[in-house]
């Protein structure tokens, strides 16, 4: 299981469409997703403050588009403080087909930030 953090608006519009593209997907050539350990450090280093997020919960081997674990990779080229330079993420290089997402599970930032939800696949 692989897991990426989206809005709602993007996730229901993904629903209408068919499919999902995160805006990285043209600008930077993949979607950035996260292990389960990996997925708290990333929401707390870049959603901090953000409102009606879903983790989208997703089945690595029902993707159709191509998966590879790679170095953390940011727009701006700094490591986050949540990174080890060892640390490899998943990135989907494609569009993520619905039928791979298994759950969007309503993702909260608590008063210490944000955790995993008890409710995760």
């Amino acid at each position: 299981m692989i897991y990426h953090i989206t809005s709602g608006a993007a996730w229901a519009q993904a629903q209408m469409r068919g499919q999902y593209r995160a805006p990285s997907l043209a600008s930077e050539g993949f979607i950035h997703c996260s292990t389960r350990d990996q997925v708290p450090g990333v929401a707390n280093e870049f959603y901090r403050g953000k409102a009606d997020l879903r983790l989208l919960c997703i089945n690595a081997d029902k993707l159709k588009c191509e998966l590879r674990w790679e170095a953390a990779a940011h727009p701006d080229g700094v490591m986050a403080p949540h990174s080890r330079d060892d640390a490899r993420f998943p990135h989907l290089y494609g569009a993520l087909n619905l039928e791979a997402v298994v759950a969007a599970v309503a993702f909260k930032e608590r008063d210490s930030g944000f955790a995993l939800p008890p409710d995760l696949p």
